[in-house]
């Protein structure tokens, strides 16, 4: 591959190493869990790093360290490291990156889990957090402690609100801490590579749950962390400690979906382009969230950083929880589920799939609305999601 090398390429090629045993133009599974050593040399020649080659399983696998190549070229990094979920790749980062004493700042509007991880979890480990508002960037400089905050975590977009983060005004926010140790760590996840490079306007590592557009199709659990060596190398050192390692199966289910990333997501974005515009005309929605739109947030900044918009659209249907839950259940073609990405549309109301042992009070109070609406948008025609969206609305 050349450096001029379009994404669509890469994601067919990048990181294949020709030819493959047997000839086979799909690289086969790599199903051990231990490699053995000719002698005693050749063990010699692995530790002291003349050659290189795999060990154990926790510690690499040939099909995984393929798809590694691949997301690594596709997101301009210099390494990659996979994992056997999203959460197992943010929460190892971070427990690399942090120590007792230490501060993280992070986007309130994003992920649950990973907001849990941060506030609770880490937390126990004597690492403070503060959480600022997304496109508050007054308010996450004022938060950053000299000396103490090393990590500057957010998502582009966001979960389930879609803020889209300035990557470069966070870049220029931790220029002024140079020397600090402070990294940008960016979950770009809604974005992929195709319409995002974080690395590439000043992240120093960018995550992905490979569950969703990565894989594409609804079946596999992985996850990823893209940057320079000396940092996911240090990370990949804890994943081998801390055992969140993908199998060579799913790695190769994920080598599988990326190479039609760049087809699916293009899809998916002309799609909900079109589906955002509809439901901000429908008489029975009462908000649009989504960066393609002019009254998004930070639809300025999308325009200017994303190659596309992404396949989520969230909005506020007219009406309470249950007004809300008739519609999602008079939907024929999108499903209720909760996760996002594949090729099957998706849809759910957060208050009930992700938030559902709180109150009203209690999840207005962390934004989310009972009639707040999630869709994630797959590769059905766009005109038969449209019309299906209407029926449920008028239902």
């Amino acid at each position: 591959m050349t450096g001029r090398t379009r994404l669509s390429t890469l994601a067919v090629h990048a990181g294949e190493r020709r030819p493959n045993p047997d000839n086979a133009i799909v690289p086969p599974i790599a199903c051990t869990a231990t490699y053995t050593f000719r002698d005693t040399q050749e063990l010699r020649d692995h530790f002291e790093g003349r050659i290189q080659r795999e060990e154990y399983g926790r510690y690499g696998n040939p099909s995984v360290a393929a798809v590694e190549r691949k997301l690594a070229a596709l997101e301009g990094a210099e390494e990659c490291a996979l994992f056997s979920s999203g959460m197992a790749a943010i929460s190892t980062t971070l427990f690399a990156l942090l120590r007792a004493g230490q501060h993280v700042v992070l986007t309130a509007d994003g992920y649950r889990r990973t907001r849990q991880f941060v506030t609770g979890l880490l937390r126990k480990f004597g690492v403070e957090a503060t959480l600022v508002e997304p496109g508050d960037y007054e308010g996450l400089t004022n938060a950053i402690v000299p000396g103490k905050t090393r990590v500057v975590l957010g998502e582009s977009p966001t979960n389930p609100y879609l803020r889209v983060a300035d990557l470069e005004r966070l870049a220029a926010i931790k220029a002024q801490h140079r020397g600090s140790g402070l990294k940008v760590v960016i979950d770009a996840t809604f974005a992929t590579p195709v319409n995002l490079q974080p690395l590439q306007r000043g992240a120093d590592l960018v995550l992905h749950a490979g569950t969703k557009y990565l894989g594409g199709h609804n079946d596999l659990l992985a996850g990823a962390v893209c940057g320079d060596a000396g940092l996911v190398g240090a990370i990949r050192d804890l994943r081998g400690m801390l055992g969140g390692v993908l199998d060579g199966h799913s790695a190769y289910l994920l080598h599988r979906g990326l190479k039609t990333l760049a087809l699916r997501v293009e899809r998916q974005n002309a799609s909900a382009l079109r589906i955002a515009g509809f439901l901000e005309g429908h008489p029975e929605v009462e908000q649009v969230f989504y960066p393609g739109l002019a009254s998004h947030p930070d639809h300025i900044v999308a325009r200017e950083q994303m190659r596309g918009f992404g396949g989520v659209v969230s909005f506020l249907v007219r009406g309470d929880l249950d007004r809300t839950s008739r519609f999602i259940d008079a939907c024929k073609l999108p499903q209720i589920g909760p996760s996002l990405g594949g090729v099957e549309s998706l849809i759910e109301q957060p208050a009930l799939m992700s938030f559902y042992e709180l109150s009203s009070a209690e999840r207005a109070d962390i934004g989310i609305r009972d009639n707040l609406v999630r869709l994630a948008v797959g590769v059905e025609d766009v005109e038969d999601l449209i019309a299906d969206l209407d029926q449920a609305l008028r239902a």
